[in-house]
């Protein structure tokens, strides 16, 4: 189950790692339970003055004892997160995900324990003191961290790691939200550069475990009631409610777009207006705080301060559905976000996208039931089709907020109206802007994350798979005549891999690709014209590995030797990667 490659890393077969995706997903089950309990308490005092874990975020805050002093709420729970992210963890800062991505693609999946710890803290604080953030990009972050601290600990190598690690984050998703399949497919839409049984197999599980402790202490219910709509009888599709969902879907391709812009534009303008990040905490936190209490006098509640799931339960229970209050609430929320983020917040953008989605899915379902009343869906149908629409358009991943927004309120009868909403949602937000709502922070930093998975597939290649074959093994002290001779009757070997006694000497490649040492002027034997710097592959590991191997030992060639024990000898030499074939198997996989 357990051995070691050439780099001292511990590879483990898939039973193995499956076991380790076990573990991940448990812990991470169990540290979704933790940060809800935490943000609840933390919400109970900010908001109520009470001591207690006692919390249902789907129902709507009553106003709190403080009255006016409710706008230092956000104010002194963000001083508590800078202070946390600016003293140890800097990753902590914002909405997780980008750094959980650039995790994957940029540190070979590392992520540092303590980011699991201060995560927790900081997005407590954030939640529930009021800053307009959600709870899964901090769990997602959070499982990421567990997943790659196991990896970390037991020392595997980078695939691995990384196979953990998202296998963390889309545990994270599935326990909060109680959504496995989301969970799943939010992994492989966003987060693996491989998908394969060895990859999807530990994630499952993991998302698996995670969703089933979720549920043991959550309940087995939904994230969210609907007030379903009767089937209809006569018509099993109506062109004009399907016209309506494509115009929704556009409505919320561009809500997504101005969402991630404005997101952008002020995680650019409070650093840089406001240096000290303990002022800009201030200044953004106070505005946050002066929106939830204008609309306490406006509407009676607070809206759009935390998770913003008690909204969107009224929403789709029905008894939010006025347009001007939801098409307020849709701008708010987006500004909201945007400025706690801003101003240094640490939470997720996931939940505010699902709150802008009902909201302006609402507002527009109100609408037609006015101008269209013989044809229109009800509004909590239409505001279920504006949360997986802005998800979509604003993450990229269409697959993910399908299934996620069935899986949170189990009403199979929009999935139809919700392909189409989203599918014209990403539509239009990738024609307005090419990057999504993740991706965006790190192409600022000038991290770039591959757009098509097949771009960077040969990565994951097996070597057997990709090697020359077209092996001979000779002494080393062979002449160099006797041997072209030899070769030029032995039909195409390209390279010759030379044994001195029991060890491997080196090998001569005759690819006229490689480049042969002239470190003598009339070489005698195979030894004199041999490459004595390679490194050794086996059989099943990755291109990935050799190429860091390459890299690291600054070689030329790998010899691709058996997955067995014991030291390598001549003999045991299946193919050679070079060069020349890690190039040819970068251009299949653009071209193939």
């Amino acid at each position: 189950m357990l051995e070691k490659d050439e780099d001292g890393y511990r590879r483990v077969n898939l039973a193995g790692l499956s076991l380790l995706a076990l573990a991940v997903g448990l812990f991470t089950g169990f540290g979704a339970v933790a940060f809800r309990a935490l943000v609840s308490l933390v919400h109970n005092i900010f908001f109520l003055g009470e001591f207690s874990f006692s919390y249902d975020s789907n129902q709507l805050t009553e106003p709190g004892p403080w009255g006016a002093f409710f706008i230092l709420a956000p104010v002194i729970g963000g001083l508590g997160v800078v202070y946390l992210v600016k003293n140890y963890a800097p990753e902590a800062r914002g909405h997780g995900v980008p750094e959980v991505m650039d995790a994957i693609y940029h540190k070979e999946g590392r992520v540092r324990p303590i980011v699991a710890v201060i995560k927790s803290l900081a997005s407590a604080l954030s939640i529930g003191s009021g800053a307009s953030v959600g709870r899964e990009g901090p769990i997602v972050q959070i499982g990421a961290a567990l997943g790659s601290s196991f990896a970390q600990l037991t020392n595997l190598p980078s695939w691995q790691r990384i196979t953990l690690l998202a296998a963390g984050a889309g545990a994270g998703i599935a326990a909060t939200f109680n959504t496995p399949l989301g969970g799943v497919l939010f992994t492989v839409e966003l987060m693996l550069p491989e998908i394969s049984p060895r990859t999807f197999l530990p994630v499952v599980i993991a998302t698996g475990s995670a969703a089933y402790v979720g549920r043991l202490f959550f309940g087995l219910q939904p994230a969210f009631l609907v007030a379903l709509a009767p089937i209809p009888s006569e018509q099993a599709v109506d062109v004009v409610n399907l016209t309506a969902f494509v115009v929704l879907g556009v409505l919320c391709g561009i809500a997504a777009w101005g969402f991630i812009r404005t997101l952008v534009f002020c995680e650019e303008q409070f650093p840089k207006r406001i240096e000290n990040e303990y002022l800009r905490n201030i200044v953004g936190m106070s505005m946050v705080g002066v929106m939830g209490y204008l609309f306490v006098l406006w509407g009676g509640h607070y809206f759009v301060t935390g998770v913003g799931y008690g909204t969107i339960q009224n929403i789709l229970q029905g008894h939010l559905d006025t347009i001007l209050l939801l098409a307020f609430l849709c701008v708010a929320k987006l500004l909201a976000t945007s400025i706690s983020l801003g101003a240094g917040a640490s939470g997720g953008v996931f939940a505010p996208s699902l709150f802008i989605g009902a909201t302006l899915g609402g507002a527009f379902g109100a609408f037609m039931l006015i101008v269209w009343p013989g044809h229109g869906a009800s509004v909590a149908e239409y505001a279920m089709v504006g949360m997986a629409a802005v998800v979509g358009g604003a993450t990229g991943a269409s697959m993910t907020a399908i299934t996620m927004v069935f899986e949170m309120t189990r009403d199979y009868n929009i999935i139809i109206p919700l392909i189409m909403a989203v599918a014209v949602a990403v539509g239009v937000r990738r024609a307005l802007l090419s990057e999504n709502i993740y991706t965006m922070k790190l192409v600022r930093r000038g991290r770039r994350i591959p757009k098509d998975r097949y771009s960077n597939a040969y990565l994951v290649r097996a070597c057997h798979e990709v090697m020359d074959t077209s092996v001979t093994v000779m002494d080393a002290d062979t002449p160099v005549e006797d041997a072209l001779t030899y070769l030029s009757q032995g039909g195409g070997v390209r390279f010759v891999v030379l044994r001195e006694g029991e060890r491997i000497a080196g090998v001569v490649p005759f690819d006229s690709r490689i480049a042969i040492p002239s470190r003598h002027a009339n070489p005698e034997t195979l030894l004199d014209i041999a490459l004595t710097d390679f490194t050794i592959g086996r059989e099943n590991s990755t291109l990935e590995e050799v190429i860091r191997r390459l890299h690291k030992r600054k070689t030329q060639v790998a010899l691709i030797i058996p997955d067995q024990p014991g030291v390598p000898r001549a003999e045991h030499v299946k193919g050679v990667i070079g060069k020349p074939q890690l190039a040819d198997a970068v251009l299949a996989s653009q071209m193939g």
